[in-house]
């Protein structure tokens, strides 16, 4: 690694070593060659005079790129794929007259970039599933869990823990769904000649359009696709980039929020992040836990949120058949939008596979607040046992706001509870409020939620995609 030169941090820092291979140069440029390959092979099939031996010379040489000659090629066409075509023609010296035959830059240049898209969408798929996974375990482990809910960040009733964290989940499932709609929906360009009407391989095959297209099937299926799309110019539609990066966005914003809420409760000291053992939390105070990781993926999410609109403003400007100011913020948009989604889901699966709840911290919490969410219910107790519901209300009023008082002006904990055991108005035995005060008495159908939703919506998809069960994450930094 060069210390002279800028080096991206999404490839020496955060995105994982099989995502950075997708975007590199030796998988987009062999894939370049294979498309060649399945070019030539296809127009052989459909009667063109290639031969077996110009086929096998270019196979032979896939992997066998001179990127120092490219280079210099490029300086002197200025053009990108013809350099490469003269590469790849050099090394294949008999196959050179036909290869790229018929073909526009766009062939390999978009074809390869459905391709790499594709590979990068279920690697993406692969995380988001072991993340799901480790996400549903916590939330079925602390289901029963009482805890402060909030709105306004202001206490309001109890939820659970871990329906807390099943809201999250359900923001991932929502992800996971949308994930499989752009595994669909990506195509190949297929073999569309250069403004889209197939005009040069209607050429070569004597305005025979039923080889043209039989052509095209042949190289989607040689390539590992189903179906190209039926309709291009130069280039397929770049709405695609567009909602694929939306898909990356989609993600990032559910692992922000999930990760602000977790930031949120470890400076509440009720749930932490992993902290390793000789991790340091800042140069300074030796006490610190950072919640880094969660910070990391806050960072990186917007990043990624950004980015989409690199390829909305894309969408929109592009002229008729096309034009080039789409190539430049594609390369840059669409490898990056995807090496920091990967990073974010390892960083999230990191997270998730080693929360650590605070139970004790968590109950101090409830405690503090539960006294004055369930004054009702004492009311409506104390009344089943003869007493008079003004009177009683009155009474919890002035015992609320005594309550209150020690909290707010003197620093002490919340002592309704022990006014109310003295009182002789509420009349309650201490066993008796204290069965009414509990706090699973107050989450509602929070754990059966959690059941429910992991039954009914996670369970199933996780059975379905059992095999890619089991990453293993490692954090560089």
């Amino acid at each position: 690694m060069s210390r002279e030169t800028y080096e991206n941090p999404l490839i020496t820092r955060y995105a994982s070593k099989e995502m950075s291979y997708i975007f590199s140069d030796e998988k987009k440029f062999t894939t370049w060659r294979k498309l060649w390959v399945a070019l030539a092979e296809s127009e052989k099939e459909l009667g063109l005079k290639i031969t077996n031996e110009q086929i096998n010379e270019m196979k032979e040489n896939i992997y066998n790129i001179d990127y120092d000659l490219a280079a210099k090629k490029e300086k002197e066409f200025r053009h990108d794929v013809m350099a490469h075509v003269h590469a790849f023609g050099t090394a294949c010296p008999s196959a050179m007259p036909i290869i790229h035959l018929g073909a526009t830059s766009m062939y390999v240049v978009d074809n390869t970039d459905a391709i790499l898209m594709k590979e990068a969408l279920l690697l993406l798929k692969k995380k988001l599933v072991n993340v799901i996974d480790a996400l549903s375990k916590f939330c079925l482990e602390y289901k029963d869990l009482p805890t402060l809910g909030y709105t306004h960040y202001q206490p309001a009733q109890l939820t659970t823990v871990g329906k807390r964290a099943s809201l999250w989940l359900q923001d991932l499932f929502i992800d996971y769904e949308e994930l499989n709609h752009l595994i669909n929906m990506v195509k190949l360009r297929g073999v569309k000649g250069t403004t889209g009407t197939q005009a040069s391989f209607m050429e070569l095959f004597d305005n025979d359009s039923d080889k043209v297209n039989k052509l095209e099937q042949l190289v989607v299926e040689k390539m590992g696709f189903k179906e190209a799309f039926k309709l291009t110019g130069q280039t397929y539609t770049r709405k695609v980039d567009y909602y694929v990066l939306a898909g990356l966005s989609g993600i990032a914003q559910s692992l922000h929020k999930a990760t602000n809420d977790i930031r949120i409760l470890q400076g509440q000291k009720e749930i932490e992040e992993p902290f390793e053992k000789n991790q340091i939390g800042s140069s300074a105070m030796a006490y610190k836990r950072n919640p880094m990781r969660s910070e990391r993926i806050a960072s990186l999410s917007r990043f990624i949120i950004s980015n989409e609109a690199n390829m909305a403003n894309t969408v929109a400007t592009q002229w008729l058949e096309r034009t080039l100011d789409d190539s430049a913020i594609k390369r840059l948009a669409m490898p990056q939008g995807f090496l920091a989604a990967d990073a974010i889901l390892s960083i999230a699966l990191n997270v998730f596979s080693g929360l650590v709840v605070n139970e004790k911290v968590i109950e101090k919490h409830v405690n503090d607040e539960l006294p004055f969410m369930t004054t009702e219910n004492i009311i409506m107790e104390a009344v089943k046992r003869g007493g008079d519901r003004q009177e009683l209300h009155e009474e919890i009023r002035v015992l609320s706001m005594q309550a209150a008082e020690q909290v707010k002006k003197f620093g002490k904990s919340n002592d309704l509870i022990e006014r109310m055991y003295q009182s002789k108005i509420i009349n309650m035995s201490k066993e008796d409020i204290d069965a009414t005060i509990n706090p699973k008495r107050f989450v509602g159908r929070a754990p059966y939620q959690v059941e429910e939703f992991y039954n009914e919506t996670i369970k199933p998809i996780l059975e379905e995609n059992k095999e890619l069960l089991g990453v293993n994450v490692e954090l560089r930094v």
